[in-house]
């Protein structure tokens, strides 16, 4: 029986001295009206960061939104002068040409006829042009009338014409004169690329006619993306050629782009009352794709001002405070709230106008959060 009373008290013991030790080390913060004081302990488990009033950038901007576009002599349809059926596509969505390079091939007896008519009027053009120039030399040494002359001439020069209007058509379909001129004559003609990129669409497949006015690919450079913007008629005023941009794409990603504007257009839409702006993208090695809808924010007045990161608020009823480092010493630190007068703000800082009494100060930045129902509670005595 002696020995538990003694084991029982040895427990009791024990256990005090466990609640002792445990009380020193909370050290729980102590704060009064205006003052809060922090272990440092407390500091650096709270992962509490001292800093300065620094400056921020407070910029005037306007919201709108866009595309990703490339300019006009960037982008082009391939269609063929004269219709026919596909016999070659070798080409996907997304697969990359280069300038001259073959896209498809087509066939239509019509090409035949055409390079035939061309022979036909390129054998004729010889004889006729040689009695054009016998006829000159009899009517100059007056052997032969004017009237016979003249009509040798004429009809040397229209069938120089027809000729020269065949020559091109062939040129046109990308067939070789010379070629035709030396009897190889071909039912087929193929379609070159006149830009290097990428195929964007592709509307055929093999045995399909065309005509003329059918688009057979599209083909898109996208070495000069840029964006499209469209901005309202009232905030026309405020934009000028070299403002910086700053934009994301919400679909495809959290990232923030730059550009700068290029043109400003210089008519309104009368059905949405917006004008369109032509911006530059800083850095072309993304992968954007043409269509691509943005949003976008146009930088109207940029200046810098004394300011600091919204982390170092403490809002309270009666305004806004800082905590500002007052006194330390014996391993604790001596806060003390200071209210401030707020201008400008962006979502991440704040400019604070009254900076002299801040200036050269060490402020609380970060880790406030434990001391936000202290400086609250403390305030409301």
């Amino acid at each position: 029986m002696k020995y538990l009373y003694i084991l029982l008290f040895a427990v009791l013991f024990t256990a005090c001295g466990n609640e002792k030790n445990n009380e020193v080390e909370v050290a729980p913060t102590k704060a009064d009206h205006d003052h809060i004081t922090v272990t440092k302990a407390q500091f650096e488990s709270e992962n509490m960061v001292f800093g300065n009033l620094s400056e921020f950038d407070f910029n005037e901007s306007i919201k709108v939104n866009g595309m990703i576009d490339v300019p006009p002599q960037s982008k082009s349809s391939i269609s063929t002068f004269i219709g026919g059926y596909i016999t070659k596509t070798p080409l996907l969505i997304g697969d990359s040409v280069t300038k001259g390079q073959a896209l498809v091939t087509l066939e239509n007896p019509e090409y035949v006829e055409i390079q035939q008519n061309y022979l036909e009027v390129a054998e004729q053009l010889n004889y006729l042009k040689s009695e054009f120039n016998r006829q000159k030399t009899l009517f100059d040494e007056q052997i032969t009338s004017e009237k016979n002359y003249l009509k040798a001439e004429s009809t040397y020069k229209s069938n120089l014409a027809h000729y020269n209007g065949l020559r091109k058509k062939l040129q046109m379909m990308n067939i070789s004169p010379k070629q035709v001129e030396a009897g190889r004559i071909s039912s087929q003609i193929t379609l070159y690329s006149p830009i290097s990129g990428a195929v964007s669409k592709v509307n055929v497949s093999n045995g399909a006619y065309v005509a003329p006015s059918d688009v057979i690919l599209e083909i898109v450079d996208t070495d000069h993306i840029h964006l499209e913007l469209e901005v309202f008629e009232k905030d026309v005023m405020k934009i000028k050629k070299g403002q910086s941009i700053r934009f994301q794409i919400p679909e495809a990603s959290n990232e923030t782009f730059g550009a700068e504007i290029h043109l400003v257009g210089t008519t309104i839409d009368p059905t949405s009352r917006r004008v369109q702006v032509h911006g530059h993208v800083h850095n072309e090695a993304h992968n954007f794709i043409v269509g691509m809808f943005v949003e976008a924010e146009i930088i109207t007045e940029s200046n810098q001002q004394m300011g600091l990161p919204k982390d170092a608020l403490i809002p309270l009823e009666d305004g806004t405070y800082v905590l500002i480092l007052d006194e330390e010493k014996e391993g604790e630190f001596h806060l003390k709230k200071v209210k401030l007068e707020i201008g400008k703000q962006t979502e991440d800082a704040v400019e604070v106008l009254n900076t002299d009494e801040l200036k050269n100060k060490q402020l609380l930045i970060k880790g406030k959060g434990m001391l936000l129902n202290e400086s609250e509670g403390g305030h409301s005595h």
